[in-house]
């Protein structure tokens, strides 16, 4: 299995850009997380929305729907590669967070990522 490099890039011999298992597997549900539905046209189902709630007053149920979402694309998306454990989302102001919990199913290791939306740049 090829791991592509995200974002697409070439390398320094002027041949795609790879990287190692984990990095794209994180990659992947980066894309997940912040593709809209309808945003990829032979993929219509694909992404969770989650940019999408910057916009959003905050509140208790949207971040539980979004948490459900999230865990139902990663789901149908990595099946393969991931195992998802628990998935928190924090909006504050207009800074959205995202923790992902999953076990890399290649490595049978745990794996936490977070994901941070909006926001301030630093």
């Amino acid at each position: 299995m090829i791991n592509l490099a995200f974002p697409y890039k070439f390398d320094s011999t002027g041949r795609t850009a790879q990287t190692d298992a984990a990095t794209h597997v994180r990659d992947m549900i980066e894309l997940i997380l912040f593709t809209s539905p309808g945003e990829r046209v032979n993929r219509p189902t694909f992404g969770s929305g989650t940019a999408q709630l910057v916009f959003e007053p905050n509140s208790e149920v949207l971040a539980a729907a979004q948490q459900q979402a999230i865990q139902f694309g990663l789901q149908q998306w990595l099946p393969d590669l991931i195992q998802v454990q628990s998935v928190v989302v924090v909006a504050e102001d207009s800074t959205l967070s995202v923790t992902v919990k999953y076990l890399l199913l290649a490595t049978n290791q745990s794996q936490s990522e977070e994901f941070l939306y909006g926001g301030q740049p630093q």
